[in-house]
């Protein structure tokens, strides 16, 4: 899966939220108003990547989201993790104690969460 460009995560991040939207609703939505053609050439490009599907009601289409944000969010967060932490967990989780300053009681969490997981493996 590629990675979406910022304009087309934006769009994806409404159309999940919203779960359904017409273009003029999708508008709406955006901080920063680019032409409605912008739009809807976009959302016609995740249509035809199948990514986005539609109802049409006459001359006009409601979007939803196809792609599950669940599995965009795992491939993205895997391709950042490979490309900045060499695909180390423990270099992600280093960066985050040393340069966040993670408080202790939310390694803890992690911890036990961790723990968790492996007990129902």
């Amino acid at each position: 899966m590629r990675r979406l460009t910022h304009k087309e995560e934006e769009i994806m991040t409404i159309l999940w939220r919203l779960e359904h939207a017409f273009v003029n609703d999708i508008l709406e939505h955006l901080e920063d108003k680019p032409p409605y053609n912008t739009v809807s050439s976009i959302v016609r490009k995740l249509v035809a990547e199948g990514l986005v599907g539609y109802e049409s009601f006459g001359k006009t289409h409601r979007y939803f989201p196809i792609l599950k944000k669940e599995d965009y969010r795992a491939n993205a967060f895997r391709s950042f993790m490979d490309n900045y932490f060499g695909g180390s967990p423990s270099a992600l989780l280093s960066y985050f104690v040393r340069e966040e300053n993670v408080a202790p009681d939310d390694l803890n969490r992690l911890l036990e969460e961790i723990k968790k997981a492996e007990q129902t493996d």
